[in-house]
């Protein structure tokens, strides 16, 4: 197969899928609801990450969440232990959630108006970047136990990012990471790009998320609205 061939199927695949996640953004903008997109490489913490987030938000917001991963549901039965419904997807031997999927997946899980929406993306750090979900924001997580230099080995994941959470920084003083070159090189791949430091073990950091997780969720809110207002 010739490249140019290639490059089409890859235009193809990748137009319907924006397609899909267009119907999924209006969808969840009509109703006002938050979704963020969680992608990291495997290990990152993102599932302990995202356990304390909801234990910290259940109280005073109304969340739901999907899952990716290649095999088990190990994860969506972690989050539902929180009290917060969740849904599984399996991708098998695919590397990546996309459109269409979370798409079925909404009409399954239905999430409340002007709730917040997580979305697990299954581990990887190539393959997630290239495909929109519908999501508000995409937020990366890397951590300590990473090499500084992941944000210039997988540009397009760090360059898509909304937000970059530097994960396991209670380990900082058993570890030679540098935070402050992982920062940076962030920086070169994405110089507006905001970062937060965080420990889902010690909760270092974690207000910081949630106020930013609030914060969204309050101008996701306006946006609803004002749309509902124009209609009417």
């Amino acid at each position: 197969m010739s490249q140019t061939r290639l490059i089409q199927i890859e235009q193809d695949i990748l137009a319907k899928n924006n397609a899909y996640a267009a119907a999924n953004r209006a969808l969840l903008a009509r109703s006002g609801v938050l979704a963020l997109n969680l992608l990291s490489s495997p290990g990152s913490g993102k599932t302990t990450l995202l356990v304390e987030t909801i234990k910290r938000l259940r109280d005073r917001q109304r969340i739901a969440v999907i899952e990716g991963d290649q095999q088990t549901s190990a994860d969506a039965a972690r989050i539902r232990e929180t009290g917060v419904p969740a849904i599984q997807i399996n991708t098998g031997k695919g590397c990546h959630l996309d459109g269409h999927m979370v798409g079925h997946a909404l009409e399954e899980l239905a999430p409340q108006a002007h709730s917040i929406l997580f979305i697990e993306n299954v581990g990887n750090l190539v393959c997630p970047a290239a495909f929109d979900l519908g999501e508000a924001y995409k937020v990366v997580i890397l951590s300590v136990t990473e090499g500084e230099d992941k944000p210039l080995k997988y540009p397009d994941m760090f360059a898509a990012a909304d937000l970059i959470l530097v994960n396991k920084i209670d380990l900082m003083p058993h570890l030679d990471f540098d935070i402050a070159q992982a920062v940076a090189n962030m920086r070169k791949v994405k110089p507006s790009v905001k970062v937060l430091e965080v420990s889902a073990r010690s909760g270092a950091g974690l207000d910081r998320w949630i106020a930013w997780i609030e914060a969204a969720h309050a101008l996701e809110r306006i946006g609803a609205d004002a749309t509902a207002q124009l209609s009417d």
